[in-house]
């Protein structure tokens, strides 16, 4: 397959959108917030779909395999990295987003590692869930606070990022227990 199928349009639209994500922190917040929140919700989305298109249209590629995680990875490591910039993921709460930029980087360098033997680590069931927790804990601590809302929306988004860096944990072990085999 080309480099142009629907789910690589995906996979790119994605990684524009970063950008965009990064700037709009820098306005007035609380509208920034859920702009933000908004588009951020729909690059997950994205990441969901065209994984969904890739399999039901059979239009996987080499390149989509290899773009797509990437895509995640960035998408992930900009947003942690501007809400710890703008002071939402602060103290001890560091520790589970330093856990999930950590992962990310091993899993790549892994994934890079057995690309290169021919070994495919397939994504499992639960990292499936630590990714959805995490997008889940991102967007709250990107909307930060609903005027009026009876929990804090800051404390949820929180106690997910401690949740979804257990499940990294989890997840980062697996990996490197299967890719230990072939090395």
């Amino acid at each position: 397959m080309n480099s142009t199928t629907i789910p690589n349009l995906l996979t790119f639209m994605r990684i524009a959108l970063i950008p965009v994500v990064v700037i709009l922190f820098y306005f007035d917040r609380p509208i920034s917030n859920w702009i933000v929140a908004v588009i951020f919700i729909f690059a997950c989305i994205t990441d969901y779909l065209d994984g969904y298109f890739a399999r039901t249209l059979k239009q996987t590629s080499r390149f989509g395999i290899f773009l797509d995680p990437i895509a995640d990875k960035l998408l992930v490591a900009a947003t942690i990295l501007m809400l710890v910039g703008f002071g939402r993921i602060g103290g001890l709460s560091l520790i589970p987003a330093v856990i999930i930029l950590c992962r990310e980087i091993l899993v790549s360098g892994l994934r890079e590692f057995l690309a290169e033997v021919r070994v495919s680590v397939p994504v499992t069931r639960l990292a499936k869930w630590k990714t959805g927790i995490q997008m889940t804990a991102l967007s709250l601590l990107i909307i930060e606070h609903i005027p009026n809302f009876p929990l804090p929306l800051e404390w949820i988004g929180t106690f997910g990022l401690w949740v979804a860096a257990i499940l990294t944990l989890m997840t980062g072990f697996d990996y490197l227990r299967a890719g230990l085999k072939h090395m």
